[in-house]
């Protein structure tokens, strides 16, 4: 929001500043520099981004750590050229620099460290130039806050110098929370402030070299004023400082006494943003993309996190393409080049490609979101629009540079189908808030562009309507930013008009018939837990998989992971689930999730906790042999002596035998004066019992214990859930029970017997670990009063069991704390039962 506020200051400054400028003004001066001036200042531009690499140089060389130049070189390129252009630095060069960094063999630490100490140095080097500059060159009074120069221009030197000075005045690490702070040497920190003053030098020399020579102002007014915009431009985080940059600039000179050159300033500002900015962006996306879809061909690269990170890239980039369209039809085009066409095309050629292109920058900025999403059919269109983008660019006006930027995205773009697999509609996609914001921006910066160009266009009627080779620019950009305001106001219509949203019911009896051949062939058993009837049931659109949920206040919880053995079809639920939630307003939430599937939740953006870990009993090498099992085993022995057998009674006499069992279930309940629970456990229902295998503890011919059993047909897993016991009945009943399951599940070739979760086991209270973590482990530690954690954990601990987490999956920026009440409301029946037993 501060952002967008910026902007939209930063816009109505410079409308003011520039009131007697016109677009062709500023187009002249641009395409009126000498060839020798663009030379030289794209030459010193890349020594620029040439020094920027030391910062990672001596980075790597304060943690000690070397890589090979080139390999150094390539990331800090790429990742000033992004950051640079795009923004929030520290945010988008840190990831870069993770992205890479952690491919050449480097610690998480150590990539936090060199991105701190290439920060460090990029600000120490702008304070130290800004700060000595203010100190020897007098600004004129009439800038604004002049009369504060020398104070701000002793903090801004005083900074750096600390930082020289550091480790005399403070030789011993400083602690800071449960970080320890060193200071650098003296040549350590002089590197960086050299390095970052002589970075923003050549920087400003960039600007100062396209320049008119009409500006009456020596290259020391030009550095202060330089280096307060770029200031005003880093602080507003607005990308690149666009219109802070060049509205502080504007106030600047115009301060100074250079009135009446504003068109020629803001030309050097518009060559100074194509050199500086969007010519090492655009060398960085060829560098990338070429390396990325090489690194496509290579197994090794193929993690899930690594390939979740090409389609926002290129959703970026196709938002960036769009936006190039839409401001490039508001704007004329050269007057050479309309020479050209004019000899080649008819007028009519040239209109409808004028109006085409900005038509399809608007579905490329709605078609970037698709490909966030990884949907098969934004793919192609993408790809159709960025080809077809590019003819029309050559058509409307010879544009060849923005025909280069469609064609090479299209290039980076043709490989990488396997990324955009979704079969799902564009029209069912969520649009999030900052999403609209983002587009609405980008066609407001068009609006602005248009009325900014041809303000000195007097406006009529009649003017919609004109069409012309030279003077028909005006028309052709209102009719442009029309038509592509429509194709928006179409799709959102479309978007609006999509079918309502399933509405929400228990499975009906085929649909659980429907799931239970998809539940068997599961590899875990605990899917079982679709068939209590009291969660929804989703499934895909070819019934190869489904997920099964229940609604509680905004939280849809899924319960597990989705249901199937198609992968494809799995992946597909997790991003309809999510969108179906967004659409309701609803928070999606996955519980309960295994490691092995956190690709699919970390795919659609989601974050994960952990809530404790499952215990799984490997029935191979399960036996009641040693010390260890000693107790077991004389449970066990002395249950048999006293004439207890375990019954496993098949599916179809289930429904005989509950009136049997009932009477223990209620005594059992009475005992532990707790009621039904639900979601994740089984209740006591009859059309739920009756779907699943039971195993009966008799004791002669009455039955004194219970467990309905979840068995799969791969014999994978086995497991139960519902366990009932008379509470009058022998000591260790239960201990038997799970004996004489486990060794029955083992002769019937079952490789692992599931106990269930010990909830929050497993969480650290580190000083490095989450928040969420600590809080979990003190929580196991001192909430036996709450719930008996430890307890829990250590009755299946006896068991021998292999421990494996279990992850809460949940959206960002999601109220947790509510979101953690609603799914124990879900399990505990209601909000009476989480307070109740």
């Amino acid at each position: 929001m501060l952002s967008l506020v910026m902007l939209c200051l930063a816009l109505w400054a410079l409308r003011n500043l520039g009131s007697d400028v016109s677009y062709r003004q500023v187009a002249r001066y641009v395409h009126g520099l000498e060839d020798w001036r663009i030379a030289l200042a794209v030459l010193l531009t890349a020594l620029s981004y040439g020094v920027m690499t030391l910062y990672d140089w001596f980075g790597l060389a304060a943690i000690g750590r070397r890589l090979p130049r080139a390999q150094v070189s390539l990331i800090s390129f790429i990742s000033y050229a992004f950051s640079n252009a795009l923004g929030m630095a520290l945010l988008i060069s840190g990831s870069i620099r993770y992205r890479f960094y952690i491919q050449a063999g480097l610690s998480t630490a150590e990539v936090a460290k060199v991105v701190l100490h290439c920060t460090v140095s990029f600000w120490l080097g702008l304070s130290a130039l800004t700060g000595v500059t203010l100190l020897l060159v007098p600004v004129p009074l009439t800038l604004p806050l002049a009369q504060l120069r020398l104070p701000v221009a002793v903090l801004l030197t005083l900074i750096p110098l600390l930082w020289l000075f550091g480790n005399r005045l403070m030789p011993r690490p400083l602690r800071v929370w449960r970080w320890r702070l060193s200071m650098p040497s003296t040549a350590s920190a002089a590197r960086q402030v050299v390095t970052g003053a002589v970075d923003w030098g050549l920087a400003a020399t960039v600007l100062y070299l396209l320049m008119p020579n009409e500006v009456d102002t020596g290259f020391g007014h030009f550095l202060a004023i330089f280096a307060l915009a770029q200031i005003a431009g880093l602080i507003s985080h607005v990308p690149g400082g666009l219109g802070v940059f060049e509205a502080v600039m504007l106030a600047g000179f115009g301060a100074t006494g250079n009135e009446g050159l504003e068109a020629p300033i803001l030309g050097a500002l518009a060559a100074y943003r194509l050199i500086y900015y969007f010519l090492p962006l655009l060398a960085a996306t060829l560098l990338v993309v070429v390396r990325e879809v090489r690194g496509l061909r290579s197994k090794a690269l193929l993690a899930p996190w690594f390939t979740n990170l090409l389609p926002p890239f290129f959703a970026v980039l196709t938002l960036v393409s769009g936006a190039v369209l839409l401001f490039s039809g508001a704007t004329s085009a050269l007057h050479s080049r309309m020479d050209i066409l004019r000899g080649v095309l008819p007028l009519s050629v040239v209109e409808v490609s004028h109006f085409l292109s900005s038509v399809v920058g608007m579905l490329l900025l709605i078609l970037a979101r698709g490909l966030l999403r990884r949907l098969d059919a934004a793919y192609v269109l993408t790809l159709v629009l960025l080809v077809v983008g590019a003819v029309l660019s050559l058509l409307k006006g010879i544009d060849y540079e923005e025909a280069m930027l469609l064609s090479i995205l299209a290039l980076g773009l043709a490989p990488a189908h396997q990324l955009f697999y979704r079969r799902a509609s564009l029209f069912d996609t969520s649009f999030s808030v900052r999403w609209v914001v983002a587009i609405l921006a980008v066609l407001g910066c068009a609006g602005w562009l248009v009325m900014f160009s041809y303000k000195h266009v007097e406006y009529s009627r009649n003017l919609w309507w004109e069409f012309s080779f030279y003077h028909g620019g005006a028309p052709r950009a209102l009719r442009a930013l029309v038509g592509a305001t429509a194709a928006g106001l179409l799709f959102a219509l479309a978007h609006l008009m999509r079918p309502a949203r399933p509405r929400i019911h228990l499975p009906t009896e085929a649909e659980l018939v429907k799931a239970l051949p998809l539940i068997k062939h599961y590899s875990s058993a605990q899917a079982h837990l679709a068939l209590t009837g009291d969660k929804t049931l989703l499934f895909d659109p070819e019934e190869r998989a489904f997920i099964m949920y229940d609604i509680e206040g905004r939280s849809w919880v899924a319960m597990g992971d989705p249901v199937g053995e198609s992968d494809e079809a799995r992946r597909e639920l997790v991003w309809t689930f999510r969108e179906q939630c967004e659409r309701a307003g609803g928070w999606p939430l996955f519980y309960q999730v295994r490691p092995e599937d956190l690709d699919l939740y970390l795919e659609v953006g989601m974050n994960l906790l952990k809530l404790g870990e499952e215990a799984r009993v490997r029935l191979d090498g399960f036996n009641l042999d040693g010390k260890s099992k000693k107790v077991l085993r004389n449970t066990v022995n002395k249950l048999t002596r006293d004439g207890l057998r375990l019954e496993i009674v098949p599916v179809e006499a289930v429904a005989d035998l509950l009136p049997r069992l009932k009477p223990i279930s209620d005594a059992w309940m009475r005992d532990k004066k707790v009621r039904e629970k639900g979601f994740s456990l089984g209740t006591f229902d009859p059309h739920y019992l009756c779907r699943t295998p039971m195993a009966v503890v008799w004791q002669g011919d009455e039955p004194v214990a219970f467990a309905n059993l979840f068995l799969t047909d791969s014999k994978e897993e086995a497991s139960l859930d519902l366990m009932r016991h008379m509470p009058d009945g022998n000591a260790g009943i239960m201990d038997y029970l799970f004996v004489q399951l486990m060794l029955w599940a083992r002769q019937e070739g079952y490789r692992w017997f599931n106990l269930g979760m010990a909830p929050l086991s497993g969480l650290h209270s580190r000083r490095t670990a989450t928040l969420w973590s600590r809080f979990g482990a003190m929580v196991f530690g001192r909430g036996e009063r709450f719930y008996n954690f430890r307890g829990l954990y250590r009755y299946k601990d006896k068991f021998d069991p292999e421990w494996e987490s279990r992850y809460l999956a949940v959206p960002t920026n999601i109220a947790l704390p509510m979101a953690l009440a609603n799914v124990a409301s879900l399990i505990s029946g209601g909000l009476s039962g989480m307070v109740r037993r």
